[in-house]
Protein backbone atom coordinates (compact mmCIF):
# COMPACT_ATOMS: atom_id res chain seq x y z
CA UNK A 1 0.00 0.00 0.00
CA UNK A 2 1.28 3.65 -0.64
CA UNK A 3 2.14 5.36 2.44
CA UNK A 4 -0.39 7.52 4.35
CA UNK A 5 -0.25 11.62 4.64
CA UNK A 6 2.99 11.29 6.62
CA UNK A 7 1.88 13.86 9.26
CA UNK A 8 -1.58 12.32 10.07
CA UNK A 9 0.00 9.31 10.31
CA UNK A 10 2.28 10.60 12.87
CA UNK A 11 0.06 12.21 14.73
CA UNK A 12 -0.85 10.63 18.11
CA UNK A 13 -4.51 10.67 18.84
CA UNK A 14 -5.09 13.98 21.39
CA UNK A 15 -4.41 14.38 24.63
CA UNK A 16 -7.84 15.16 25.65
CA UNK A 17 -9.41 11.68 24.16
CA UNK A 18 -6.44 9.69 25.90
CA UNK A 19 -7.10 11.14 29.70
CA UNK A 20 -10.99 11.50 28.88
CA UNK A 21 -10.83 7.55 27.80
CA UNK A 22 -8.78 6.84 30.73
CA UNK A 23 -11.12 8.60 32.99
CA UNK A 24 -14.29 6.59 31.46
CA UNK A 25 -12.31 3.24 32.29
CA UNK A 26 -11.03 3.73 35.89
CA UNK A 27 -14.55 5.73 36.56
CA UNK A 28 -12.55 9.10 37.85
CA UNK A 29 -13.59 12.45 37.80
CA UNK A 30 -12.78 14.18 34.57
CA UNK A 31 -11.51 17.42 35.39
CA UNK A 32 -9.42 16.71 32.31
CA UNK A 33 -11.59 17.89 29.10
CA UNK A 34 -12.79 21.58 29.81
CA UNK A 35 -16.29 21.24 29.24
CA UNK A 36 -19.08 22.27 31.94
CA UNK A 37 -21.06 19.06 32.98
CA UNK A 38 -24.52 21.46 32.64
CA UNK A 39 -25.79 22.95 29.75
CA UNK A 40 -26.43 26.51 28.98
CA UNK A 41 -29.37 29.21 29.30
CA UNK A 42 -32.27 27.06 28.75
CA UNK A 43 -33.84 30.08 26.43
CA UNK A 44 -31.26 29.16 23.92
CA UNK A 45 -31.04 25.57 24.42
CA UNK A 46 -34.85 25.98 23.93
CA UNK A 47 -34.59 28.28 20.73
CA UNK A 48 -32.27 25.91 19.02
CA UNK A 49 -35.24 23.39 19.57
CA UNK A 50 -37.81 25.54 18.50
CA UNK A 51 -36.27 26.21 15.32
CA UNK A 52 -36.18 22.96 14.28
CA UNK A 53 -39.53 23.35 13.46
CA UNK A 54 -39.67 26.57 12.01
CA UNK A 55 -39.34 25.19 8.00
CA UNK A 56 -36.09 26.44 7.92
CA UNK A 57 -33.47 23.10 7.83
CA UNK A 58 -32.28 23.43 4.52
CA UNK A 59 -28.36 24.64 3.93
CA UNK A 60 -28.07 28.26 5.68
CA UNK A 61 -26.01 30.91 3.75
CA UNK A 62 -22.00 30.02 3.58
CA UNK A 63 -21.35 33.13 5.93
CA UNK A 64 -24.31 32.05 8.23
CA UNK A 65 -27.55 32.90 8.76
CA UNK A 66 -28.13 37.05 8.82
CA UNK A 67 -29.50 36.68 12.18
CA UNK A 68 -26.08 35.51 13.61
CA UNK A 69 -23.82 37.63 11.54
CA UNK A 70 -25.83 40.79 12.86
CA UNK A 71 -25.43 39.69 16.52
CA UNK A 72 -21.89 38.71 15.89
CA UNK A 73 -21.34 42.58 14.66
CA UNK A 74 -23.73 43.66 17.26
CA UNK A 75 -21.39 42.06 20.31
CA UNK A 76 -18.48 43.28 18.73
CA UNK A 77 -19.82 46.94 18.97
CA UNK A 78 -21.13 46.24 22.19
CA UNK A 79 -18.10 44.84 23.97
CA UNK A 80 -15.19 46.29 22.27
CA UNK A 81 -16.37 49.15 20.31
CA UNK A 82 -15.68 47.46 16.69
CA UNK A 83 -18.27 48.27 13.94
CA UNK A 84 -18.14 45.27 11.81
CA UNK A 85 -20.47 44.70 8.52
CA UNK A 86 -22.25 41.65 9.08
CA UNK A 87 -22.42 40.92 5.73
CA UNK A 88 -19.17 41.21 4.95
CA UNK A 89 -16.84 40.74 7.49
CA UNK A 90 -18.30 38.14 9.72
CA UNK A 91 -18.32 33.83 9.03
CA UNK A 92 -19.77 31.38 10.99
CA UNK A 93 -17.95 28.44 11.55
CA UNK A 94 -18.82 24.47 13.26
CA UNK A 95 -17.03 25.49 15.90
CA UNK A 96 -13.50 27.76 16.85
CA UNK A 97 -11.39 24.74 16.31
CA UNK A 98 -12.33 24.85 12.36
CA UNK A 99 -12.43 29.04 12.74
CA UNK A 100 -8.67 28.30 13.47
CA UNK A 101 -7.79 26.24 10.71
CA UNK A 102 -9.75 28.34 7.97
CA UNK A 103 -7.87 31.24 9.13
CA UNK A 104 -4.41 30.07 8.72
CA UNK A 105 -5.68 28.96 5.82
CA UNK A 106 -6.66 32.20 4.58
CA UNK A 107 -3.10 33.44 5.13
CA UNK A 108 -0.56 30.68 4.82
CA UNK A 109 1.30 29.19 2.08
CA UNK A 110 4.21 26.34 2.17
CA UNK A 111 6.36 28.04 3.06
CA UNK A 112 5.71 30.56 5.27
CA UNK A 113 6.36 30.73 8.72
CA UNK A 114 3.73 31.32 11.47
CA UNK A 115 4.82 32.91 14.88
CA UNK A 116 3.31 30.82 18.03
CA UNK A 117 3.00 30.64 21.40
CA UNK A 118 3.74 28.27 24.11
CA UNK A 119 2.28 26.57 26.00
CA UNK A 120 -0.34 25.96 22.88
CA UNK A 121 -3.59 24.74 22.38
CA UNK A 122 -3.03 21.00 20.41
CA UNK A 123 -4.37 21.98 17.31
CA UNK A 124 -2.48 24.58 16.05
CA UNK A 125 0.72 23.32 15.49
CA UNK A 126 -0.33 20.24 13.09
CA UNK A 127 -2.53 22.73 11.11
CA UNK A 128 0.62 24.96 10.60
CA UNK A 129 2.36 21.60 9.23
CA UNK A 130 -0.29 20.69 7.07
CA UNK A 131 -0.72 23.95 5.37
CA UNK A 132 3.09 23.98 4.89
CA UNK A 133 4.15 26.56 6.60
CA UNK A 134 7.32 26.86 9.35
CA UNK A 135 6.49 27.35 13.01
CA UNK A 136 8.55 29.31 14.76
CA UNK A 137 7.86 28.78 19.05
CA UNK A 138 8.11 31.46 21.86
CA UNK A 139 7.80 30.58 25.15
CA UNK A 140 5.76 31.94 27.84
CA UNK A 141 7.60 31.17 31.25
CA UNK A 142 5.64 30.06 34.94
CA UNK A 143 4.61 30.43 37.21
CA UNK A 144 3.69 33.96 35.91
CA UNK A 145 3.92 32.87 32.38
CA UNK A 146 5.89 36.05 31.57
CA UNK A 147 5.71 37.31 27.87
CA UNK A 148 8.94 37.01 26.37
CA UNK A 149 9.25 40.47 24.79
CA UNK A 150 13.21 40.24 23.15
CA UNK A 151 12.55 36.48 21.81
CA UNK A 152 8.88 37.24 20.53
CA UNK A 153 10.39 40.00 18.32
CA UNK A 154 13.20 37.82 17.09
CA UNK A 155 11.12 34.87 16.11
CA UNK A 156 10.27 37.42 13.19
CA UNK A 157 11.87 37.34 9.92
CA UNK A 158 11.15 37.94 6.13
CA UNK A 159 9.29 35.27 5.58
CA UNK A 160 6.93 35.68 8.78
CA UNK A 161 3.27 35.86 7.64
CA UNK A 162 0.94 35.14 11.00
CA UNK A 163 1.11 34.86 14.19
CA UNK A 164 -1.34 32.92 16.10
CA UNK A 165 -2.13 34.02 19.79
CA UNK A 166 -4.88 33.02 22.74
CA UNK A 167 -5.47 35.08 25.29
CA UNK A 168 -7.17 34.66 27.54
CA UNK A 169 -4.92 31.50 27.59
CA UNK A 170 -5.50 27.61 27.54
CA UNK A 171 -4.06 26.03 29.83
CA UNK A 172 -2.25 29.47 31.34
CA UNK A 173 -5.21 31.36 32.08
CA UNK A 174 -3.05 34.24 31.05
CA UNK A 175 -4.65 37.52 29.63
CA UNK A 176 -2.33 39.41 28.01
CA UNK A 177 -2.13 43.22 28.71
CA UNK A 178 -2.55 46.66 26.93
CA UNK A 179 1.04 46.90 27.04
CA UNK A 180 1.34 43.61 26.11
CA UNK A 181 -0.56 44.02 22.96
CA UNK A 182 0.76 47.08 22.12
CA UNK A 183 4.14 45.45 21.50
CA UNK A 184 2.86 43.04 19.45
CA UNK A 185 0.81 45.07 17.55
CA UNK A 186 3.81 46.71 16.76
CA UNK A 187 5.99 43.93 15.88
CA UNK A 188 3.10 42.29 13.36
CA UNK A 189 3.25 45.63 11.45
CA UNK A 190 6.71 46.15 11.43
CA UNK A 191 6.70 42.79 9.91
CA UNK A 192 3.62 43.38 7.54
CA UNK A 193 1.56 40.36 9.60
CA UNK A 194 -1.43 38.83 10.22
CA UNK A 195 -2.94 37.87 13.50
CA UNK A 196 -4.90 34.51 14.02
CA UNK A 197 -6.62 35.78 17.48
CA UNK A 198 -8.00 32.97 19.14
CA UNK A 199 -10.70 34.59 21.53
CA UNK A 200 -13.10 31.90 22.59
CA UNK A 201 -12.76 32.75 26.47
CA UNK A 202 -13.16 36.28 26.14
CA UNK A 203 -16.20 36.20 28.57
CA UNK A 204 -14.32 34.16 31.17
CA UNK A 205 -12.37 36.81 33.09
CA UNK A 206 -11.96 37.18 36.50
CA UNK A 207 -10.75 39.43 38.94
CA UNK A 208 -11.10 42.61 37.18
CA UNK A 209 -9.11 41.31 34.38
CA UNK A 210 -10.74 42.36 31.14
CA UNK A 211 -9.78 40.74 27.53
CA UNK A 212 -8.59 43.65 25.20
CA UNK A 213 -9.00 42.38 21.03
CA UNK A 214 -5.72 42.79 19.86
CA UNK A 215 -8.24 44.29 16.55
CA UNK A 216 -8.81 47.25 18.81
CA UNK A 217 -5.35 48.16 18.50
CA UNK A 218 -4.61 51.34 16.16
CA UNK A 219 -3.33 49.42 12.98
CA UNK A 220 -4.13 46.14 13.94
CA UNK A 221 -8.50 45.91 12.33
CA UNK A 222 -7.30 45.13 8.70
CA UNK A 223 -4.68 42.81 9.92
CA UNK A 224 -6.37 40.30 12.16
CA UNK A 225 -8.89 37.53 12.50
CA UNK A 226 -10.65 37.20 15.80
CA UNK A 227 -12.20 34.43 16.84
CA UNK A 228 -15.11 33.89 19.01
CA UNK A 229 -16.87 30.66 20.39
CA UNK A 230 -20.45 30.15 21.62
CA UNK A 231 -19.66 26.89 23.16
CA UNK A 232 -17.57 28.46 25.98
CA UNK A 233 -19.94 31.86 26.04
CA UNK A 234 -22.79 29.67 26.39
CA UNK A 235 -21.64 26.07 28.05
CA UNK A 236 -23.11 24.55 25.23
CA UNK A 237 -19.48 22.84 23.50
CA UNK A 238 -21.21 20.08 22.13
CA UNK A 239 -22.52 22.59 19.71
CA UNK A 240 -19.74 23.33 18.01
CA UNK A 241 -20.57 27.22 16.71
CA UNK A 242 -17.68 29.69 16.36
CA UNK A 243 -17.44 32.78 14.15
CA UNK A 244 -14.83 34.37 12.66
CA UNK A 245 -14.28 38.67 12.70
CA UNK A 246 -12.05 40.03 10.17
CA UNK A 247 -11.85 42.91 7.07
CA UNK A 248 -13.91 42.03 4.43
CA UNK A 249 -10.69 41.16 2.37
CA UNK A 250 -9.92 39.00 4.94
CA UNK A 251 -12.84 37.35 5.38
CA UNK A 252 -13.72 36.44 1.89
CA UNK A 253 -11.03 33.99 2.11
CA UNK A 254 -11.67 32.64 5.69
CA UNK A 255 -14.98 31.95 3.84
CA UNK A 256 -13.46 29.87 1.05
CA UNK A 257 -11.45 27.98 3.21
CA UNK A 258 -14.53 27.57 5.87
CA UNK A 259 -16.20 26.46 2.00
CA UNK A 260 -13.79 23.51 1.97
CA UNK A 261 -13.83 22.52 5.88
CA UNK A 262 -17.72 22.45 6.54
CA UNK A 263 -19.21 24.73 4.32
CA UNK A 264 -22.12 25.39 6.67
CA UNK A 265 -23.59 24.91 9.90
CA UNK A 266 -26.60 23.90 11.33
CA UNK A 267 -28.75 26.50 11.21
CA UNK A 268 -30.93 26.19 14.28
CA UNK A 269 -28.21 26.27 16.25
CA UNK A 270 -26.67 29.67 14.68
CA UNK A 271 -30.21 30.97 15.67
CA UNK A 272 -30.13 30.09 19.16
CA UNK A 273 -26.39 31.44 19.08
CA UNK A 274 -28.07 34.66 18.04
CA UNK A 275 -30.25 35.43 21.00
CA UNK A 276 -27.75 34.22 23.44
CA UNK A 277 -25.22 37.28 21.96
CA UNK A 278 -28.27 39.63 22.74
CA UNK A 279 -28.51 38.06 26.37
CA UNK A 280 -28.53 41.65 28.94
CA UNK A 281 -24.94 41.87 30.70
CA UNK A 282 -26.11 40.37 34.23
CA UNK A 283 -25.53 37.04 32.19
CA UNK A 284 -22.31 37.89 31.00
CA UNK A 285 -21.17 39.19 34.61
CA UNK A 286 -22.90 36.11 36.06
CA UNK A 287 -20.88 33.67 34.05
CA UNK A 288 -18.04 35.61 34.72
CA UNK A 289 -18.85 35.40 38.47
CA UNK A 290 -19.70 32.02 38.70
CA UNK A 291 -16.58 30.45 37.54
CA UNK A 292 -14.32 32.34 39.33
CA UNK A 293 -16.16 31.15 42.43
CA UNK A 294 -15.67 27.70 41.03
CA UNK A 295 -11.73 28.62 40.30
CA UNK A 296 -11.21 29.96 43.73
CA UNK A 297 -12.73 26.87 45.25
CA UNK A 298 -10.50 24.50 43.35
CA UNK A 299 -7.29 26.41 43.84
CA UNK A 300 -7.91 26.56 47.62
CA UNK A 301 -8.74 23.13 47.96
CA UNK A 302 -5.59 22.31 46.14
CA UNK A 303 -2.93 24.36 47.86
CA UNK A 304 -4.47 23.00 51.07
CA UNK A 305 -3.45 20.02 49.74
CA UNK A 306 -0.06 20.93 48.89
CA UNK A 307 0.24 21.98 45.30
CA UNK A 308 1.50 25.04 44.15
CA UNK A 309 -1.09 26.70 42.24
CA UNK A 310 -0.57 29.24 39.32
CA UNK A 311 -2.91 32.59 39.07
CA UNK A 312 -5.94 31.92 36.44
CA UNK A 313 -6.74 35.28 34.85
CA UNK A 314 -9.42 33.70 32.93
CA UNK A 315 -10.27 30.28 31.12
CA UNK A 316 -11.33 27.15 32.46
CA UNK A 317 -8.54 26.14 33.90
CA UNK A 318 -6.13 25.96 37.15
CA UNK A 319 -2.77 25.04 36.18
CA UNK A 320 -0.81 23.27 39.74
CA UNK A 321 2.46 22.21 40.25
CA UNK A 322 2.52 18.66 41.57
CA UNK A 323 6.01 18.69 43.10
CA UNK A 324 5.57 19.78 46.58
CA UNK A 325 3.67 16.58 46.83
CA UNK A 326 7.34 14.44 46.31
CA UNK A 327 5.63 12.89 43.45
CA UNK A 328 8.97 11.33 41.29
CA UNK A 329 7.40 10.88 38.40
CA UNK A 330 6.80 13.51 35.06
CA UNK A 331 3.51 15.08 34.85
CA UNK A 332 2.13 12.48 32.30
CA UNK A 333 3.29 9.72 35.16
CA UNK A 334 1.17 11.84 37.67
CA UNK A 335 -2.15 12.67 35.63
CA UNK A 336 -2.07 9.01 35.19
CA UNK A 337 -1.39 7.95 38.65
CA UNK A 338 -4.07 10.15 40.06
CA UNK A 339 -6.87 8.71 37.08
CA UNK A 340 -6.09 5.16 37.77
CA UNK A 341 -5.30 5.72 42.13
CA UNK A 342 -6.96 8.67 42.73
CA UNK A 343 -9.79 8.80 40.40
CA UNK A 344 -9.29 12.02 39.20
CA UNK A 345 -8.27 13.12 35.91
CA UNK A 346 -6.00 16.08 34.90
CA UNK A 347 -3.89 16.75 31.86
CA UNK A 348 -0.11 16.89 31.93
CA UNK A 349 0.58 20.58 30.76
CA UNK A 350 4.19 19.28 28.65
CA UNK A 351 1.27 17.96 26.39
CA UNK A 352 0.89 21.77 25.40
CA UNK A 353 4.29 22.27 24.27
CA UNK A 354 6.06 21.21 21.21
CA UNK A 355 9.84 22.72 21.52
CA UNK A 356 12.37 20.59 24.09
CA UNK A 357 12.74 21.49 27.54
CA UNK A 358 8.90 21.55 28.08
CA UNK A 359 7.94 22.12 32.06
CA UNK A 360 7.33 18.66 33.18
CA UNK A 361 5.87 19.16 36.85
CA UNK A 362 2.33 20.79 36.00
CA UNK A 363 -1.21 19.59 35.65
CA UNK A 364 -4.04 21.43 34.34
CA UNK A 365 -7.40 21.25 36.11
CA UNK A 366 -11.13 22.29 34.51
CA UNK A 367 -13.10 23.75 37.15
CA UNK A 368 -16.02 24.57 35.32
CA UNK A 369 -17.98 21.43 37.05
CA UNK A 370 -20.80 21.35 39.54
CA UNK A 371 -19.52 22.38 43.13
CA UNK A 372 -20.48 18.89 44.72
CA UNK A 373 -18.07 17.40 41.85
CA UNK A 374 -15.02 19.94 42.51
CA UNK A 375 -15.30 19.07 46.24
CA UNK A 376 -15.48 15.36 45.71
CA UNK A 377 -12.65 15.27 43.13
CA UNK A 378 -10.89 17.12 46.13
CA UNK A 379 -11.77 14.75 48.33
CA UNK A 380 -10.21 11.59 46.93
CA UNK A 381 -7.16 13.50 45.38
CA UNK A 382 -6.74 13.98 49.41
CA UNK A 383 -7.20 10.17 50.38
CA UNK A 384 -4.60 9.57 47.81
CA UNK A 385 -2.03 11.99 48.91
CA UNK A 386 -2.95 10.50 52.47
CA UNK A 387 -2.34 6.46 51.15
CA UNK A 388 0.67 7.21 49.39
CA UNK A 389 2.14 8.80 52.52
CA UNK A 390 1.38 5.63 54.89
CA UNK A 391 2.80 3.52 52.04
CA UNK A 392 6.34 4.82 52.04
CA UNK A 393 5.97 5.05 56.07
CA UNK A 394 5.24 1.44 55.85
CA UNK A 395 8.05 0.69 53.22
Amino acid sequence: MQPQNTLLASTGTTIFTVMSALATEHQAINLGQGFPDVDGPDDVVQAAADALWDGRNQYPPLSGVPELRQAVATANARFYGLAVDPATEVVVTSGATEAITACLMAVLNPGDECVLVEPLYDTYLPVVRMLGAIPRLVRLTPPKWEFPRAEFAAAFGPKTKAVLLNSPGNPTGKIFTAAELAFIADVVQRHDCYAVCDEVYEHLTFDGWNHIPLMTLPGMRERCMRIGSAGKTFSLTGWKVGYVTADKSLAATVAKAHQLLTFTTPPNLQRAVAIGLAKDDAYFAGLSSALAAKRDRLAEGLARLGFGVLEARGSYFITADFRPLGFAGDDVDFCRALTVEAKVTAIPVSAFYAGPDAPAHFARFAFCKKEAVLDEALARIEAWIKRRAQDVVAA
